[in-house]
């Protein structure tokens, strides 16, 4: 019977790797034991300086294929390397420090046989930390394609190493060589003018958080490039933003930037979603009853943020009294919110090199 190599699959996984001979075996383990069985496992080794290509090497699995760049090109260049040498109809995004659960791929590529109008879904996430002990925390986003669209406005509601694209679709638009930060979310804003976006109310990856993450390295170029992003998605309603008016936009999903003038910050935040909502009006682009939806649970954010400051009655007030709360109750779907009663189940990590019993 003729192995991956000779056939197309279904689905090509990718795991660009880059010094990483530490975590690898995890991720390659985990895709090597889904229970979906039509694909090819394609890594693509960044010029590591570790031992991350010997140790993909002893792998002895014809599912696997490895692959080196000629020296550390970058993750945007690696990224569409990757997306060059994929077989598969699928390409199924993975990071070298994770962990795929192992009915992963199967529920994916039985979402996207069934839903074609789709180019892409993603799914929720939970987390370990850098020795595989899990964390109490769970990475949920929306689920529907209208209301992904409407948060890309304000954060990423894909999780990348959860997603599942249409690899012919993903070719055509690549990765930016520009963003080698959140070159995911700029890809995902591009793909959002003419396609839509699903995730699974299922938790289909498991992430590794440690001290070597690359995000976590490089805030600053993160803060950025998001923001490029945002200008550019708030530009197709007419909004020209200036740098004030980004960084404080950007600042609307984020716990951890600082506000001196909770007070002000909530009047200014008020006035900038009403604006959206009236440009959108003006100019439609992204979808509703979605954008009210969105913008309600921004507002409500931004009002429970400020509860320590304001006291919570008094930041509870503020909320309801503004006519974005209208948008609130759109948020409580039964679906997503009796997936969510589910907590993540143990990811079961295997950390054992190739040729071990």
């Amino acid at each position: 019977m003729p192995g991956p190599a000779e056939t197309n699959p279904k689905v090509t996984v990718f795991i660009p790797v880059h010094n990483r001979a530490n975590y690898v075996c995890v991720a390659v383990n985990s895709i090597l034991a889904q229970d979906f069985e039509d694909f090819e496992l394609l890594v693509v080794d960044d010029g590591s300086t570790d031992n991350t290509f010997e140790t993909l090497e002893r792998f002895d699995d014809p599912r696997l294929r490895i692959e080196k760049n000629e020296g550390n090109r970058g993750i945007p260049y690696t990224r569409n390397r990757g997306l060059e040498l994929a077989r598969g109809e699928y390409i199924a995004l993975l990071d070298s420090d994770d962990h795929a659960y192992p009915k992963r791929l199967g529920r994916q590529v039985e979402f996207l046989d069934r839903n074609p109008d789709i180019v892409q879904v993603g799914s929720w996430c939970s987390f370990m930390d850098a020795d595989g002990k899990m964390l109490n925390k769970v990475r949920r986003q929306p689920i529907d394609p209208d209301d992904i669209h409407a948060h890309l406005l304000f954060h990423c509601p894909l999780v990348n190493r959860t997603i599942m694209a249409r690899t012919a679709v993903y070719r055509d638009y690549g990765y930016d060589l520009d963003f080698p930060r959140c070159q995911d979310f700029d890809l995902h804003a591009r793909l959002s003018a003419k396609h839509r976006m699903a995730n699974l109310p299922e938790i289909l990856v498991c992430g590794r958080e440690h001290p070597g993450r690359w995000t976590g390295k490089s805030a600053g170029l993160g803060r950025e490039r998001k923001m490029a992003v945002a200008r550019r998605l708030l530009e197709r309603i007419g909004i020209e933003a200036d740098e004030g008016e980004l960084r404080r936009h950007y600042a609307l999903t984020r716990r951890d930037e600082k506000r001196d003038d909770p007070l002000g910050h909530l009047d200014w935040t008020e006035s900038w979603l009403w604006r959206i909502k009236q440009a959108n009006r003006s100019s439609p682009h992204y979808p509703e009853p979605a954008l009210g939806r969105s913008l309600g649970a921004i507002w409500a954010l931004n009002c429970w943020h400020a509860r320590r400051e304001l006291g919570r009655r008094k930041a509870m007030a503020r909320m309801l009294g503004s006519g974005l709360a209208r948008g609130l109750p759109g948020n409580l779907s039964a679906k997503f919110l009796w997936a969510a009663r589910r907590g993540a189940a143990k990811a079961r990590v295997d950390d054992r090199p190739p040729g071990q019993p």
